[in-house]
């Protein structure tokens, strides 16, 4: 299996998520986004790298798919976040026997609804936003990626793997440019969740997101988490959110 990171987080972000999945026979794989690779989140947040800020959802997907084509049988895609979104995108090429949407950014048809939009008109809203990396304050974090965790967490994980992002994929996110998936191509089965608590992603986003998903003609499931944050993947209770996940690959047969 392949998970797949989200903005402002590192392939660290996935340390105990990936557990689970070991345990119960998985071969798991946790490939990062161009220019992220063989750098610490600290050298990340000191210097990001020279054009880090004009990455684009094209070719964050293009370098995933690249490295899924060496693995040799064509594996379960878990993402998170953007990771949710890069997912969709894999499967929309064909690309995965099957995936799972984490709490996704929302695929191109998608209006996010004001919760979601005021949380990244901050980035959007910056002179030249579309090509600068764009960082996260520890404040931000707390109140809209982790807002459910304890404070102690909050602050360990900000310490831990909180990067800035490319301002350009928040622009295409934000404008449906490079972001748009064709449900009726689709031949895998896919689950998309979505958490109560989610103040980056609320669960708006994740049952509009399973709504034009069910369009394929492939098996399409929802899943709702109650009391969690963004950051439902490595607070405090993700290993029911790891469970679920591996029910579900269970009985889809993937």
């Amino acid at each position: 299996m392949v998970l797949i990171h989200g903005a402002w987080v590192t392939a660290q972000s996935w340390d105990t998520f990936r557990q689970p999945f070991e345990a119960a026979g998985y071969t798991v794989h946790t490939p990062t986004w161009p220019m992220l690779e063989g750098r610490s989140a600290r050298e990340l947040n000191e210097s990001p790298p020279s054009g880090f800020g004009a990455l684009t959802t094209g070719s964050i997907v293009d370098r995933l798919q690249a490295f899924i084509t060496t693995l040799p049988d064509a594996p379960l895609i878990v993402g998170h976040s953007f990771g949710g979104l890069f997912t969709q995108m894999l499967l929309d090429r064909g690309v995965g026997r099957a995936g799972v949407a984490i709490n996704p950014v929302p695929i191109g048809g998608i209006v996010p609804g004001p919760t979601s939009l005021t949380a990244v008109l901050p980035a959007v809203a910056r002179w030249n936003g579309w090509n600068r990396p764009y960082a996260m304050s520890r404040q931000v974090w707390s109140k809209r990626f982790a807002n459910t965790a304890p404070p102690v967490f909050q602050n360990s994980s900000y310490d831990t793997y909180v990067i800035p992002t490319s301002g350009r994929i928040l622009h295409q996110a934000a404008t449906w440019l490079g972001t748009v998936v064709r449900p009726a191509r689709r031949t895998v089965p896919l689950l998309i969740t979505g958490s109560e608590g989610d103040r980056l992603i609320t669960p708006y986003i994740s049952k509009a997101t399973f709504n034009l998903q069910r369009h394929s003609l492939a098996p399409t499931d929802f899943t709702q988490f109650a009391d969690r944050s963004h950051l439902l993947i490595a607070e405090p209770g993700w290993e029911e959110v790891a469970a679920r996940a591996i029910d579900w690959a269970a009985r889809r047969e993937v």
